[in-house]
């Protein structure tokens, strides 16, 4: 147990660097400011709704560990380390996505807590567990751009111009399995219950899958040794 801590230490300290505190702060502001306006606002405020002001903090908070993760390494000046040894860098990256996962999930159900006493009353647990599923898809997204980029900022650019190719699709596809931003907390006016169900299980089957692929992807592409150091 003692050297599980000390590994998860020296990664939280790898994964997250110097800069993650900004991208906290951005997330924290962010929501600060959502739950604000909504505590102001007439409109009532529904379930759904929360889901959709904790999905833009929790974007922010995956956002940085996962497509800045290599440039982090190579900052540290571990990357040689990682790929001397064989197969090791599948175990670091695996338990860093994994630890990642683990925090935003834990924070962002915080959140979804406080708001459960804030704005309205909600099942935050699986509020918190629905969010990670598509933050999860959005994480490994980074993590294999970040592979194929090798640069946070080059990275950060496509994940941009993906998240907002995806949230325009929303508009135009708002009830359909294949819309990322599906919201598990309320249904089509023009579906009913279990059907709307039946979509929502087979969307987060499909994300989780592209996940999967995603993480698998990047995994290979760390084979490219030469690519990573110079």
């Amino acid at each position: 147990m003692k050297n599980l801590v000390n590994i998860i230490k020296y990664n939280l300290k790898i994964i997250f660097g110097n800069r993650f505190v900004y991208f906290l702060g951005a997330s924290l502001i962010f929501y600060l400011l959502i739950t604000g306006i909504a505590l102001f606002s007439s409109d009532l405020i529904s379930v759904g709704d929360v889901y959709y002001q904790l999905i833009f903090p929790g974007i922010l908070l995956m956002f940085f560990p996962t497509a800045f993760g290599i440039q982090n390494d190579e900052d540290a000046r571990i990357l040689e380390i990682l790929f001397g040894i064989p197969n090791y860098r599948y175990k670091v990256w695996l338990v860093r996505l994994c630890i990642i996962f683990a925090m935003v999930f834990v924070i962002v159900t915080i959140l979804a807590f406080f708001n459960n006493y804030l704005l309205v009353e909600l099942p935050f647990m699986e509020m918190g567990a629905q969010l990670i599923v598509v933050l999860i898809f959005f994480g490994t997204l980074g993590f294999l751009f970040s592979t194929m980029v090798k640069n946070g900022n080059g990275t950060a650019v496509v994940m941009v111009v993906i998240g907002l190719a995806l949230w325009f699709l929303h508009a135009f596809i708002s009830a359909s399995k294949w819309n990322v931003f599906l919201n598990p907390f309320s249904t089509s006016g023009s579906m009913s219950e279990s059907l709307y169900q039946t979509m929502l299980f087979q969307n987060r089957l499909i994300i989780i899958s592209v996940s999967v692929v995603a993480i698998l992807w990047g995994l290979i592409n760390l084979q490219r040794r030469e690519r990573f150091i110079k």
